[in-house]
């Protein structure tokens, strides 16, 4: 029988939606944590297949998740591209910047990810040979749009404004810089597939602060031109799309860009989005993730009610957001329970 996953994507309605949860390896697991200090730090982490490949199967042993997705982390693009890229504990990445039409032309081709991002492809092949039979292998990348943000800013911003700076004032050099990061992505992500990806999926995490026509040009068209060249290369692998917080434009976006899956952050109202969104195909999402910390009766109503909005179209059961590190672990088992048993 078909995954669960691969069924929801291709428009399937299940009885009992399948259900994987972003940055479900990480840091609110203990065995995490032991496997990370044994990386030594978290790019070792990312770029040692084995322990990748481990700490990957640590959910799905733990709560036996339908979905596995690739440890690795959205920055390692740039990083292939030539941006130099650190962790800072505590405070998250650092990357040396691209701030106008020379730094852009100095970035490496997009074929670079091929030898330098080799062991991410390693990890999935190891994880093709270790999953069970019935877990679908997630592999993933960042939407254009938010690497630049990252690439330009150097590190995280509350608004981005560094790449919208760049964008106003050089909208030619910026548009070659998406151009160059979504050569790059088709590439790494073609490669994933390869590997053994069986789904991939666009994290666009700072889609919502582009407006109008930028929203247009920068989040739907990249976004676009990414799934196309992989439907063209790989027409039987569905692509997952997280425009977050991308608010009334959710509405179309996957009709407007190919996508066979929209993911929704936790701002959305689920009735709403089963009426308007979930019309055009598969949804995923979308608990507020704070409630895998809280837990109790909040988190199991919370959770019933999406269950309950979606249940006439096929639908993935997701958080609107990644866990946090601060989340309780028995509260993702009742989440997974309460799913299974709604």
């Amino acid at each position: 029988m078909t995954k669960k996953i691969l069924r929801a994507l291709a428009g399937e309605r299940l009885p009992t939606p399948p259900i994987w949860m972003m940055r479900q390896a990480g840091r609110y697991l203990p065995e995490y944590r032991a496997t990370r200090a044994q990386a030594g730090d978290f790019l070792s982490l990312c770029y040692n297949p084995e322990l990748a490949a481990e700490v990957t199967l640590q959910p799905i042993s733990r709560y036996g998740f339908d979905a596995a997705i690739l440890f690795a982390d959205i920055l390692l693009v740039p990083q292939a591209l030539g941006a130099d890229l650190w962790f800072v504990t505590g405070e998250g990445p650092r990357l040396s910047t691209v701030t106008d039409a020379g730094g852009v032309a100095a970035l490496k081709p997009a074929d670079a990810v091929h030898d330098t991002l080799a062991p991410i492809y390693q990890t999935l092949r190891i994880l093709t040979r270790e999953l069970p039979k019935d877990t679908t292998l997630i592999g993933f990348a960042g939407a254009p749009w938010t690497v630049a943000t990252y690439m330009i800013a150097g590190r995280g911003t509350p608004d981005q404004g560094p790449a919208h700076r760049f964008k106003d004032a050089d909208r030619a050099a910026f548009s070659m810089l998406i151009d160059r990061i979504t050569d790059a992505t088709i590439e790494y992500l073609s490669a994933q597939i390869d590997a053994g990806a069986e789904v991939v999926k666009l994290f666009d995490s700072w889609a919502g602060s582009l407006k109008g026509k930028d929203f247009d040009d920068f989040a739907i068209a990249p976004v676009t031109r990414i799934i196309s060249a992989l439907n063209q290369r790989h027409p039987t692998i569905p692509v997952i799309a997280f425009p977050r917080e991308a608010r009334s434009r959710y509405e179309g976006f996957a009709r407007a860009t190919g996508a066979d899956c929209v993911a929704l952050d936790n701002s959305v109202d689920a009735q709403w989005a089963a009426a308007n969104l979930q019309t055009d195909g598969c949804v995923q999402g979308n608990l507020d993730p704070r409630h895998m910390v809280t837990g109790g009766q909040a988190l199991i109503d919370e959770t019933r009610a999406i269950v309950s909005a979606f249940r006439n179209g096929p639908h993935i059961f997701n958080l609107g957001h990644g866990i946090t590190p601060d989340a309780d672990p028995e509260n993702v088992a009742l989440m997974v329970d309460t799913v299974r048993n709604s």
